[in-house]
């Protein structure tokens, strides 16, 4: 939830990204975090869990679909022609993981 997404901001702050954005949504559904590092446009899914398998597993190929089209109504919206890429922020009680590229 919140709390999740405030810790995956830090987390993302802390390596060098740039939050241009929080909570999009659109009709298909909502990025939580919307970020750019080195000219990149990164939408990042946020999940939570009490271990990484659980909280991964909820990147769902539907998951992923209206990911991806929530961040083609962000594109066209903003009038943008960027590089991005989709990637997830996991946390767990003990860690925060960044996994990259998860549409691949």
């Amino acid at each position: 939830g919140d709390l999740a997404e405030e810790k995956a901001k830090d987390f993302l702050l802390n390596l060098g990204f740039f939050v241009v954005e929080q909570n999009f949504y659109s009709k298909f559904g909502e990025l939580d975090i919307i970020a750019i590092k080195d000219d990149v446009l990164h939408f990042i899914e946020v999940k939570s869990g009490l271990d990484y398998e659980s909280a991964i597993q909820n990147i769902t190929p539907q998951k992923l679909s209206r990911l991806i089209k929530t961040g083609d109504v962000y594109m066209k919206k903003n009038s943008l022609n960027v590089d991005f890429v989709y990637d997830a922020v996991i946390v767990t009680p003990n860690k925060i993981d960044l996994v990259e590229n998860i549409t691949v």
